[in-house]
């Protein structure tokens, strides 16, 4: 592997092609201001970099990103591209990653709106990310202690797990497909509409109307704060554990709740079954 220290790149494609490359303590940054660094590279390595170009990985095949900085003036940074390590760097620029698989992001920091979209096989650990329209229409994502803000996150997502995670987010996990949340605390509105096969377990979930049109939702061991209006139109099983404000029209299931102060039943299709096992509210 060729090394290169001490370094600036500026000028348009300026390792294209590069293979067997490793970077330590150089910047993608300078007057020319060109585009595109690395890419159709593979095997790269960038230790201790600073990235304030556009679009430096493009098409690339294998990775490993360590210790550096994408400015907001890096936009676009890994699109096209695969097998690819990120850990202990700031991703600071829009639209950061697009349409790349087998991807692994640990003790990062994220601002980055649409981070993510149509990519697959994404791991994420103890990162915090700040996005919008975060991982859209992204498949087999596993998260692990990820700290979330920001609005329509994991919309139309697919084969995911996710534990140990804080989200304060709206409009979250709509459409998504096939997906677990574990241990976690989800605080938004309208969590999680027309969602199919979700299942939250052990989680602390606030907001207003979530979690309807749902098919094969489940809850596991759930509590609820400031919810209202739950489970409109949703094939639901729940077991919650705090009082909820209110339910409304459940389609099918059975919700087993200790308190709920209203239950709406004004839909003659909404046959989902509520147990409350305490008193009312």
């Amino acid at each position: 592997m060729t090394v290169i220290s001490n370094k600036s790149f500026d000028e348009e494609r300026a390792l294209y092609g590069a293979e067997n490359v490793k970077l330590i303590d150089c910047a993608i940054d300078g007057p020319a201001d060109g585009e595109s660094a690395f890419k159709e590279g593979s095997n790269i390595e960038t230790e201790h970099c600073f990235f304030n170009l556009r679009y430096p990985f493009w098409h690339d095949h294998g990775l490993k990103i360590q210790d550096s900085e994408m400015t907001e003036l890096c936009r676009a940074a890994l699109w096209y591209s695969d097998h690819i390590e990120i850990a202990g760097t700031k991703m600071h620029g829009i639209k950061a990653i697009r349409e790349c698989s087998h991807v692994s992001v640990r003790s990062c920091d994220i601002v980055s709106p649409e981070f993510g979209w149509f990519s697959n096989d994404i791991t994420m650990e103890n990162c915090t990310a700040v996005s919008e329209y975060f991982m859209l229409r992204s498949k087999n994502l596993n998260f692990k202690d990820v700290d979330f803000t920001g609005k329509y996150s994991f919309q139309y997502i697919e084969n995911s797990t996710f534990d140990n995670c804080r989200f304060d987010t709206k409009d979250a996990f709509w459409h998504a497909k096939n997906v677990t949340v574990r241990n976690s605390v989800v605080k938004g509105e309208y969590l999680a509409w027309y969602c199919e096969n979700v299942t939250f377990e052990n989680c602390a979930i606030s907001g207003t109307q979530p979690l309807c049109y749902c098919k094969g939702l489940k809850l596991i061991n759930c509590s609820m704060e400031n919810t209202d209006l739950a489970f409109e139109k949703s094939d639901v099983e729940a077991t919650i554990t705090t009082p909820v404000i209110s339910v409304k029209n459940p389609y099918s299931g059975k919700i087993v709740l200790p308190k709920v102060g209203e239950i709406i039943l004004d839909d003659e299709n909404a046959k989902g079954e509520i147990i409350v096992t305490g008193q009312k509210v």
